[in-house]
């Protein structure tokens, strides 16, 4: 049994925040002891964790002034490997693991296209990180594990970083057992009563998740009965109901907020949209295909041109075009139900929690067995 560390910022909803957890609880199942420690704390990730999984909250007001708290948590507490995610706490965490002694442990990961993801936080300190974060990578001793293969290729074609400073592990998207595992009852009324098709999304309300993009190639569908629910929070809620309202489709589109549940609102839809600008590797794209539902991707960079191999699991449409896309969306409407659906499951399999976790064991170990 190894004794493993991950650290968080919190457990808020994000998809980096959801795999961790779904991380810490898979690296349980393989045998290991298992500790999350959150900088700051909470957040509605928090009840999906294993309980199996310790906790531990910093409760730092701000990320940074976590520095000396965890470096006295890291010299105390010693584990086999510490594994960081997200380009902030990254700088955090190699701060405090070379404060106390633990720098050879440390593993860090990139879960976002780094060249287009340090220009969505507009804090002072989180650019800096983000400016400091590609020298670091290059000192520490351990590669930079990321999440696919064009997030690795991004970050040593666009920063310092070069080839032997990256690795890659796939996320623990789905449970082993998903095959065999009927979804639960979808909780929006426009899919638990369903009398015309429904297309659905899932992501934060941000400009990185082109929802401008969805909303516009909506209004374009032939089908005036279609609808289309946004799951998610954010900052962008006003501004695409607004653009809904202009487009006068604001009685067809629903943005009733966050899902626990993802997987169980698209089983129940008729089409699954990622219209993102750039990805990591989008795990709603992967819970989307486990469902067999009908997708349709951007083929932004970086995680669907992967996750759907070039088209031939589902169709790809160029970034920002919507009429590409309403045309996408159109065709998967009215295909035959079960075309192409088992392709789709087998698909998303490789995202299974037990072959991703070895993938990370590999990394964090240098073995795929704890």
């Amino acid at each position: 049994m190894k004794k493993l560390l991950i650290i968080l910022h919190d457990l808020s909803a994000g998809g980096a925040e959801k795999m961790m957890a779904r991380l810490a609880g898979a690296l349980v199942d393989a045998g290991n002891d298992v500790t999350l420690l959150m900088l700051t704390g909470g957040g509605v990730n928090a009840r999906g964790l294993d309980p199996r999984v310790k906790q531990v909250e910093l409760n730092s007001g701000r990320s940074a002034n976590a520095v000396p708290a965890l470096a006295r948590f890291l010299r105390q507490n010693r584990f086999d490997a510490q594994l960081a995610a997200l380009t902030h706490v990254n700088v955090i965490a190699i701060a405090a693991a070379a404060l106390s002694g633990t720098l050879s442990r440390l593993h860090v990961s990139e879960r976002n296209a780094f060249s287009h993801d340090k220009h969505v936080n507009p804090s002072l300190r989180v650019r800096l990180a983000y400016e400091v974060a590609p020298l670091l990578y290059r000192l520490i001793p351990n590669p930079v594990i990321c999440v696919s293969r064009g997030v690795a290729e991004d970050l040593v074609d666009t920063t310092i970083a070069r080839e032997r400073d990256v690795t890659v592990a796939d996320n623990p998207v789905l449970d082993d057992d998903f095959h065999h595992r009927p979804p639960a009852a979808a909780e929006h009324p426009w899919l638990q009563d369903k009398t015309t098709p429904v297309v659905v999304a899932v992501g934060r309300l941000a400009l990185q998740k082109g929802f401008d993009t969805l909303i516009e190639a909506f209004a374009r569908l032939p089908d005036r009965t279609t609808r289309l629910i946004i799951f998610g929070e954010g900052s962008l809620r006003a501004q695409l109901l607004e653009q809904a309202r202009a487009l006068s489709v604001e009685d067809r589109i629903d943005l009733p907020g966050y899902t626990g549940d993802p997987m169980a609102q698209v089983a129940a839809a008729d089409c699954f949209v990622l219209s993102s600008r750039f990805e990591g590797s989008p795990n709603a794209l992967v819970e989307a295909l486990a469902t067999g539902t009908p997708v349709v991707a951007t083929r932004c960079p970086h995680g669907p041109q992967d996750i759907l191999q070039d088209g031939l699991v589902a169709p790809l449409v160029p970034v920002d075009d919507p009429a590409a896309l309403a045309l996408a969306i159109s065709d998967q409407l009215n295909a035959p139900v079960d075309t192409r659906r088992q392709i789709r499951i087998d698909a998303a399999a490789r995202f299974m929690n037990g072959r991703a976790v070895q993938t990370y064991l590999s990394a964090l170990l240098g073995s795929p067995s704890p």
